[in-house]
């Protein structure tokens, strides 16, 4: 019996996608990425059903690699350039998404495609604005390190919840305390259909916030149950509270008398006695489900960093590959007013949020010296771009999301703007792509935020 073993001459040794990816400087699954987009030719495969590359494929493949990695347009800005940005038919809440309402938000498509383009494997992905997280947990899906910073404390609150992996002892936690609490909903439930009136009101043993807050923008017994669930929440361990106390907050404005997330007026609702807790319930059982399958799919290798503070303060952070982000659009919103009852009853430090927050409507309508206007937002941004500077390698991008801006009856192209005070800071801009905004989007302010379209401003490190 004879057993012929073949082995090739040393010409015809061909290389694996490893190795292939390795000498174009790439990470495998960027090079795997570019084969099933057609932008690159996929090879043979041997008997076992593995890629193999000869060498003229291998240095076509460095050459790609190199015209996608060098100054003009590469063909990765060219892809996203024939993007349908609107992602009409596209499902936005998928994974913990929908975890909390976040007006203005960004739908996950966009950091998604941006990150899949303009970095590899394994970078270092950050939004810098990160609001409720979006950017992350794409980051992370996508096998990346994700950073987040964001002066708003609820924001930081709801990406770390978002991005959180509970464990089964965790999630089991959470599961009993779904449990009491739709004990708790049938209990005062039973007392509202007392005809008799017999029962005492329910009163919690729980901390409120100042009767300021507690007695203007809520019903009494509303107050009451808010407090029995969050003194609940604040007994459970760290990662089960984070997510208890996001679905607490998810509901505070609906059980309020504020209009709404994009309203802050007050009007009268008809909450009845057990919907508070009830409403708790919904929201929790959701973030039970959200989190599970979010902590069934990310790798505990991939890390994501939440910093809840000013960026102007320049905290300090990771070596950065990619920022994705929408930033404030000046005199548009006015985050600290509309997050303020959550705020309070989460315990945070509204009015200092209220002081660090950048472009916020209350700002950039004030009168007389207190007043700002696009000079205030040009310093600022001049600032963060000289901080990003010293933490970004080189050649690397950094995509700002930002539509105009009317202030003092004149309108601001943001994307020029930001081009201009990130040129000496070291970033050129690489493209601005159009997008158009579902009429769907609400607004805070229709005067000054009911923007039709934005801009993806891509910006490159020189």
């Amino acid at each position: 019996m004879y057993i012929y073993i073949y082995a090739p001459a040393m010409s015809e040794r061909f290389l694996t996608t490893h190795e292939v990816a390795a000498r174009a400087g790439v990470h495998k699954l960027t090079l795997i990425r570019w084969m099933k987009q057609g932008v690159v030719a996929e090879p043979r495969r041997d008997w076992r059903g593995w890629r193999v590359f000869d060498e003229a494929q291998a240095e076509a493949i460095e050459a790609f690699a190199r015209n996608d990695n060098v100054a003009g347009i590469s063909p990765s800005i060219q892809r996203l350039a024939e993007l349908d940005w609107t992602f009409a038919d596209a499902k936005t809440s998928y994974l913990t998404h929908g975890l909390h309402p976040y007006p203005a938000k960004f739908i996950p498509q966009i950091p998604n495609a941006l990150i899949q383009e303009l970095s590899s494997v394994e970078d270092t992905v950050a939004d810098i604005f990160c609001g409720s997280g979006t950017t992350l947990l794409e980051a992370l899906q996508l096998k990346r390190h994700a950073v987040g910073i964001d002066a708003n404390p609820l924001s930081a609150l709801i990406s770390l919840a978002k991005t959180a992996a509970p464990t089964q002892d965790q999630t089991s936690e959470l599961v009993v305390l779904l449990e009491e609490c739709r004990s708790l909903a049938a209990e005062l439930e039973g007392r509202d259909n007392d005809l008799f009136g017999a029962d005492a009101p329910f009163i919690s043993k729980g901390w409120r916030p100042e009767p300021a807050v507690s007695e203007f923008w809520f019903d009494p017994h509303v107050v009451e149950e808010l407090a029995e669930l969050r003194l609940r929440v604040q007994r459970l361990s760290p990662v089960a509270k984070l997510i208890a106390e996001v679905a607490l907050s998810s509901i505070i404005v609906t059980v309020s008398l504020q209009d709404s997330d994009t309203r802050y007026v007050r009007r009268a609702k008809k909450i009845e006695l057990g919907e508070t807790v009830r409403r708790f319930c919904k929201a929790l059982d959701g973030a039970i489900v959200s989190t599970s399958e979010v902590a069934d799919i990310l790798e505990p290798r991939f890390t994501c960093r939440v910093i809840a503070g000013d960026i102007l303060a320049e905290p300090d952070v990771p070596e950065i590959d990619l920022v994705v982000t929408s930033p404030p659009y000046p005199n548009a919103f006015s985050y600290h007013l509309y997050h303020r009852t959550r705020l309070l009853w989460l315990g945070y430090d509204q009015a200092r949020f209220k002081a660090e927050e950048i472009g916020s409507h209350r700002k950039y309508s004030a009168k007389g010296a207190k007043g700002q206007n696009e000079q205030n937002f040009a310093e600022e941004f001049g600032r963060i771009f000289r901080w990003l500077a010293e933490r970004m390698r080189a050649g690397k991008y950094a995509c700002f999301v930002i539509g105009n801006s009317t202030i003092q009856g004149r309108t601001i192209d943001n994307a020029a703007l930001l081009t201009n005070v990130a040129a000496p800071a070291g970033f050129s801009r690489e493209a601005v792509i159009e997008r158009e905004i579902p009429s769907t989007r609400k607004s805070f302010n229709p005067a000054h935020g009911r923007i039709k379209r934005e801009n993806i401003l891509i910006l490159r490190r020189r």
